[in-house]
């Protein structure tokens, strides 16, 4: 599919979607929940109903009615040899650990750039725990074969806070006792927190957390919900809202509801970005109105969100001066070599970006052109283009452009609504 912006003045109200973040891990700890689980403000992007997908092959019965999700688990009972993850770098990551809880092999499998993402991280960690594992060179397809046996390791949390996710699930699962998860390196901490927060709130294990360095197992489940019984509400999305609100900033006003400050998403890190820009804010209990203000370059660490480079970069090229990103070198293994893709199809609109190392230089100048440019097959590429197109001179053509479904399938919609000039 092909996208067509115009240059456009935005105006309006928009909420920002469902959080994918929160919604798989939802699914995960439904899974895990023996007993009912209601899921009020269910996603609908691809990953989340990948997710859907693979609790369903992994043994739950889940009903989607009125805008609530109902599953009904007696925990990792698989009707399915197989779980196919889509394009899901959580749902891989997460759920592999989560079906080597059963005794039977399943293979897990994806589509499109996870399959050749690495996954030597469960060729190396999950026989540890006596799992049998089987891999395509370190690649997909995995079979796995448990049960997993909860007991100490130590891993890279380097690669990706979305592995240890999945481990902490599975050792809450395992009803784990005295032994601990050891993290090398920890990133991507706001992820952790979500995480654990999830499993909070479904009455699991919630392990002590020693400055993510180390979280230790003690036995002791949660007693904050009915057995059997638990009700999650899915938060808004900071990811797909980082997007909305730089194109306020770039092209507004706008007001963008749904997004909770005392979130612990890690991308809510956004309105610090926001303010360092000098973009107009203005911060509501229940809403974030934002407008157009003079953009300056500004100095930004997304180790811990690496998401945000792509709204991001949008930002900083309509800011005048210099604005440098660091952490890209978390930036290789996602749906596309984000670096390089940033790089690229911002190149097409006049927008000189450098990489050196860890650090990525965007050089503002306000005079974005119109082009026609690539997504690379990766949601959020498409949605950094598509804000970029805003202010351009002349119109803007992305191609691949219905890879926003994999996170955030009513983008173009709501641009739409707010008033952008668009074709799809």
């Amino acid at each position: 599919m092909k996208s067509i912006i115009k240059p456009s003045r935005l105006a309006g109200t928009i909420t920002a979607p469902t959080s994918k973040s929160s919604m798989q891990r939802a699914c995960a700890a439904a899974l895990l929940n023996k007993g009912c689980t209601i899921i009020r403000n269910p996603g609908l992007s691809n990953d989340d109903k990948a997710a859907v997908e693979i609790i369903q092959a992994l043994g739950a019965d889940v009903r989607i009615s009125k805008g609530e999700m109902i599953v009904k688990s007696n925990g990792i009972n698989p009707i399915s040899k197989e779980i196919h993850c889509g394009e899901s770098g959580l749902g891989i990551r997460m759920f592999t650990s989560i079906a080597a809880l059963s005794e039977k092999e399943i293979t897990i499998t994806g589509s499109g750039s996870l399959m050749s993402r690495p996954m030597d991280f469960f060729d190396e960690i999950l026989p540890q725990l006596g799992v049998k594992v089987e891999s395509n060179g370190g690649k997909l397809p995995l079979k796995v074969r448990g049960p997993l046996v909860p007991g100490n390791i130590t891993v890279d949390g380097n690669l990706s806070s979305q592995y240890t996710t999945g481990l902490l699930m599975a050792y809450a699962a395992a009803g784990a006792k005295g032994v601990s998860i050891h993290v090398r390196n920890p990133t991507s901490k706001p992820y952790i927190d979500l995480t654990l927060e999830v499993m909070r709130s479904f009455g699991m294990e919630v392990p002590e957390n020693r400055h993510y360095e180390e979280f230790v197992f003690h036995g002791k489940p949660e007693k904050n919900t009915a057995p059997g019984q638990c009700q999650y509400t899915v938060e808004s999305d900071w990811s797909g809202g980082a997007f909305l609100l730089v194109a306020g900033a770039i092209a507004g006003p706008i007001t963008v509801c749904g997004l909770r400050q005392e979130s612990t998403q890690a991308d809510k890190a956004i309105m610090k970005a926001l303010k360092s820009a000098g973009a107009g804010i203005k911060v509501h209990e229940d809403k974030i109105q934002i407008y157009p203000s003079e953009l300056k370059g500004f100095l930004f660490d997304a180790t811990d969100c690496p998401d945000l480079f792509p709204p991001l970069v949008a930002l900083a090229a309509y800011c005048r001066g210099e604005t440098i990103i660091r952490g890209a070198e978390r930036l290789t293994h996602k749906e596309s070599n984000r670096a390089l893709s940033l790089q690229s199809e911002f190149g097409k609109m006049g927008v000189v970006i450098d990489l050196a190392g860890n650090n990525m230089t965007i050089h503002g100048s306000c005079e974005v052109q119109g082009a026609e440019v690539s997504s690379w097959h990766d949601h959020r590429i498409a949605m950094a283009c598509a804000v970029a197109a805003l202010k351009a001179k002349g119109g803007m053509t992305i191609t691949d452009a219905e890879a926003v479904g994999k996170s955030y399938p009513g983008f173009f919609e709501d641009m739409r609504t707010l008033g952008a000039d668009l074709e799809a």
